[in-house]
């Protein structure tokens, strides 16, 4: 498995790098990738860590799975590389921005936003072909909660963006007196009309970020 990571994240996370179930993990991922087609490429598989350095965070937006259809994965929660159709939660985000923001995008890959500080974070990085997942309770919720954990002890006034019940079970470990937390619940298509859409993320969000001082996230293109 590669640990395509930034120098800032490499230090913070070294730690638990070294920790056994860390080692166990390392391994099983390899053995899948090694007997079963995966998602996302070796190489993307921290690429949420390679867009946005720690220091740089100012937006956590909280994915549980990579996407499992061919050509999708990017590496970057609910992203999907330039020129791949929209899946049906991104899809519903997008009509959120427009709504929200009068915004658009113009493709559905979201390195943009993580390279402006929104860090793109699945609960599981990797996921096998076709089996939503297929690579949870593996390792991968205990080293993505160690991460949740490091960015609220050790930054402030970041906010959280949790969609659905999965997202929203994270509060627990974040330290909400110091940032803030949007919840709603999940754009996919079985719950975005119970409260997804009209819940205005994106600009509330700015709307947090600004007064502190903190530039805020161009969402569209």
């Amino acid at each position: 498995m590669e640990i395509n990571i930034e120098p800032t994240w490499k230090e913070i996370l070294q730690t638990e790098f070294e920790q056994p179930y860390f080692h166990f993990l390392v391994n099983f991922v390899k053995d899948e990738y090694a007997k079963n087609t995966c998602f996302p490429k070796g190489k993307n598989i921290f690429k949420a860590f390679e867009l946005t350095p720690f220091d740089k965070i100012k937006v956590v937006l909280l994915g549980q799975d990579p996407y499992h259809g061919v050509g999708q994965a990017m590496g970057l929660c609910f992203s999907v590389p330039e020129g791949v159709a929209y899946p049906p939660s991104l899809n519903n985000i997008i009509k959120e921005l427009k709504d929200d923001t009068g915004r658009d995008l113009s493709s559905g890959d979201l390195s943009f936003w993580a390279k402006q500080g929104v860090f793109l974070l699945n609960a599981t990085l990797t996921v096998r072909a076709h089996e939503a997942g297929s690579h949870q309770n593996r390792g991968w919720e205990t080293f993505t909660d160690a991460v949740i954990k490091k960015i609220s002890d050790e930054k402030e006034n970041v906010v959280f963006i949790l969609w659905g019940n999965y997202a929203q079970q994270k509060e627990k470990i974040i330290n909400t007196s110091k940032h803030f937390i949007i919840k709603s619940v999940h754009p996919s298509p079985l719950s975005a009309h119970r409260g997804f859409f009209g819940s205005k993320p994106f600009s509330k969000t700015n709307n947090f970020l600004i007064p502190k001082g903190i530039e805020p996230i161009h969402w569209g293109n």
